[in-house]
């Protein structure tokens, strides 16, 4: 328990967006990804989530959460639907979502839902649920976390002094609340026990940091084993047993997230955003972006602009 206190205490949570949507006909994408944490409420209707052969319905009152960094099946309604890939559900959002801009009305439209992104970094460093590696989930009639997601979808729609604070304090609890029922409900057991002791390890911890302050620089195992005091042909093999994931893998999502963060916060052009990510080569750069993420970077500033419209 002590050591999950301790997991808690460590997290910085950042709210990222709200909203709340009607949905306009039934879809399915076959490959959704993000590099936030979204937790979807649904008010109405039918939401699935495919993992494998496995299908998890959501009933009115779930809540669907997709950790950062998973790839996830979610059929949207009933029926056979458009089946899209991320890319082609970036492009045409429109047809199947629309924005419900009055807060009288959160929670009573036929087939809706609301949903909220967030990271949760470990130091401020480690994407906490990534980490964990664990799937998307449903949690099941969770009156305390539905009541806390309204509320900050009614903060995003109100002009209220005070609300990014708000809408931050809130985050941070639903959060606490989310790891109280993976816990309470003794979900992802082996995952916790296996991905979360590295926050323990203060050399692991230095090799985080290091990363997040030279993102754009020389990131090689050499480099990472010099600031861990460990051999370079050891540093992998290391850093993979404490977090599961090699640290080439792990400095690329790094990059790529902080790419993310740019194409939405800046206007720099995507060979500039490239190379302060730590690659001297656009082509390279775009191709690994869109394996990663399904869609171009350019699309991907498209997608952020209509979220945001």
């Amino acid at each position: 328990m002590e050591d999950y206190n301790k997991i808690i205490e460590s997290l910085n949570v950042k709210f990222l967006k709200a909203k709340n949507f009607k949905l306009l006909n039934p879809f399915s994408i076959s490959n959704f990804y993000d590099i936030e944490n979204t937790l979807l409420l649904l008010h109405d209707g039918d939401i699935t989530l495919k993992l494998g052969d496995e299908e998890l319905k959501a009933r009115p009152g779930d809540i669907l959460f997709v950790p950062a960094g998973k790839q996830t099946h979610i059929i949207y309604g009933q029926g056979e639907g458009n089946l899209l890939n991320n890319e082609k559900f970036i492009t045409n959002r429109e047809k199947y979502f629309q924005a419900n801009q009055d807060p009288k009305l959160v929670g009573n439209i036929k087939n809706s839902f609301s949903y909220i992104t967030f990271n949760a970094k470990l130091f401020d460093s480690v994407n906490f649920f990534t980490s964990l590696n664990i799937p998307a989930f449903v949690i099941r009639q969770n009156p305390t976390v539905s009541h806390l997601i309204i509320e900050v979808v009614l903060e995003s729609l109100a002009n209220s002094y005070g609300k990014e604070r708000i809408q931050k304090i809130k985050t941070e609890l639903i959060v606490i609340e989310v790891m109280r029922y993976v816990l309470e409900n003794s979900l992802f057991v082996e995952q916790l026990a296996t991905n979360s002791t590295y926050f323990k390890d203060p050399r692991l911890l230095e090799i985080f940091s290091y990363i997040k302050k030279y993102l754009g620089g020389d990131l090689s195992n050499k480099m990472l084993a010099s600031v861990a005091n460990v051999s370079e042909d050891y540093v992998g093999q290391y850093f993979k047993f404490l977090t599961g994931i090699n640290p080439q893998d792990y400095i690329e999502y790094q990059r790529m997230e902080k790419a993310v963060d740019l194409l939405k916060t800046t206007k720099k052009s995507v060979r500039e955003i490239g190379k302060e990510v730590g690659y001297k080569d656009t082509a390279y750069f775009c191709r690994r972006f869109k394996m990663m993420f399904g869609l171009p970077a350019g699309k991907m500033r498209k997608r952020e602009a209509i979220a945001e419209g």
